[in-house]
């Protein structure tokens, strides 16, 4: 299976992210995510990693759902997002620390 950033769009209170899904049967089918504006805003979630959250997110629901999840738009969540902050927080490092106590 092969997911497919397609692009976003800016709405009032949301970042809508689409993406095409192309299973082995060649059956394509579309999904859209979103992310609140105000996860941006507060600095929650960077503009850059928005089609990442969001493909997480899509990934989620394809591996819970054998692949065919009812339904076709899903919204990042509160949790998701430190979720996805805490797994891509740089690893400081042992002598990192160290160099900092100097």
């Amino acid at each position: 299976m092969i997911a497919r950033f397609v692009g976003f769009q800016v709405m009032s209170l949301v970042r809508e992210y689409r993406f095409s899904v192309r299973e082995p049967s060649n059956e394509v089918r579309e999904y859209t995510v979103t992310i609140a504006n105000e996860a941006f805003v507060s600095h929650r979630a960077r503009y850059q990693d928005g089609p990442d959250i969001c493909l997480s997110r899509l990934n989620r629901e394809l591996a819970s759902n054998a692949n065919h999840p009812d339904a076709t738009e899903f919204a990042v969540t509160d949790l998701e997002l430190a979720d996805y902050h805490d797994r891509h927080r740089p690893k400081v490092t042992a002598s990192y620390k160290v160099n900092r106590e100097k």
